[in-house]
């Protein structure tokens, strides 16, 4: 649903943005991406499903055209309720928890791929996987720390 704000001009994003997304953890690190458009935000690898896709159809098909990988043994992890980086719109975000087929390399509308803590200074990462994702990978002992 669109809605136009108060002043009558804009309009007002009400419903969420849907996406999927993999957490990917190696040796302590997590896989995050960057996208040609703004590659200086990262993310965790995924997108929109495509029609009715279901969240696992979306995630196979994110990694394979993101990464060239597919996702392994991928299990339900959280539901995220945020805020888009770039939209600035309400976002919810289905994460899975995954390992790779293979080593994963960016294609598509990625700029680049890089393993992180999540205490690093030198990267901004998007809101729900810095806010929700990252402590819930902490909490359950899954990145360095």
């Amino acid at each position: 649903m669109i809605q136009v704000n108060a002043a009558g001009t804009s309009p007002i994003q009400t419903e969420p943005l849907i996406v999927v997304a993999a957490t990917v953890v190696q040796d302590g690190q997590l896989l995050v991406v960057s996208k040609k458009a703004a590659p200086e935000v990262f993310y965790l690898p995924g997108g929109k499903p495509d029609g009715n896709e279901k969240p696992l159809e979306t995630l196979v098909r994110e990694c394979e055209e993101e990464l060239g990988v597919r996702p392994v043994e991928p299990r339900l992890l959280a539901a995220v309720e945020s805020v888009a980086a770039l939209e600035g719109v309400p976002l919810l975000m289905t994460v899975f928890a995954a390992r790779l087929s293979g080593p994963p390399v960016p294609a598509a509308e990625l700029a680049c791929l890089r393993w992180v803590s999540g205490h690093e200074k030198d990267i901004r990462i998007a809101p729900a996987v810095r806010d929700h994702v990252l402590p819930l990978l902490r909490e359950k002992g899954l990145l360095a720390a």
